[in-house]
């Protein structure tokens, strides 16, 4: 696969996470998110922090500065803050996932080759890539599954459902 067939197909499954995600929230209240399967657990609230919290962090100034920007609290977004609107976070998702698609549209395939660094780590941009294609798809997961069990039986399948007998 050449680098431009790449980037094009990081950006599908990029929006494909984020269709999952935006598919799997809006089936459940806004006043259940803070919900936790136990106190361990990520709420949706902690999970869309989170989410947002790295992106931002990861994909601004991308290729100049260390994806772990030092004014982010990576420790807060696992706190469900008790005065954030609905409208607010789901303001800091947008944004989150508007710099993730507003960075991967200005890559081109020479810049593939590049290293860039993640907490000091020096990794080449597909490699940074794919490593936040698999943590956002690890926490899809967990906001599908969390959404299935707080929506209960008015869940709809994103997928294929299984086979209901009558």
């Amino acid at each position: 696969m050449d680098g431009a067939a790449y980037l094009s197909d990081v950006i599908v499954r990029f929006r494909d996470t984020r269709w999952q995600c935006d598919c799997a929230l809006a089936q459940v209240p806004p006043e259940l998110w803070s919900q936790r399967l136990d106190p361990e657990s990520n709420s949706l609230v902690t999970l869309v922090l989170h989410i947002s919290g790295n992106m931002l962090s990861r994909w601004t100034d991308f290729l100049a500065t260390d994806g772990e920007k030092a004014d982010r609290n990576r420790d807060a977004e696992f706190e469900d803050p008790e005065n954030l609107a609905h409208e607010a976070l789901m303001d800091r998702w947008s944004r989150g996932w508007a710099c993730l698609f507003e960075t991967l549209s200005h890559l081109s395939e020479s810049d593939l080759d590049r290293t860039v660094t993640i907490r000091n780590q020096p990794l080449t941009v597909v490699q940074a890539i794919n490593r936040q294609i698999a943590h956002y798809a690890y926490h899809a997961g967990q906001i599908a599954f969390l959404s299935k069990h707080l929506a209960d039986n008015s869940w709809q399948s994103m997928s294929i459902p299984r086979k209901r007998r009558g």
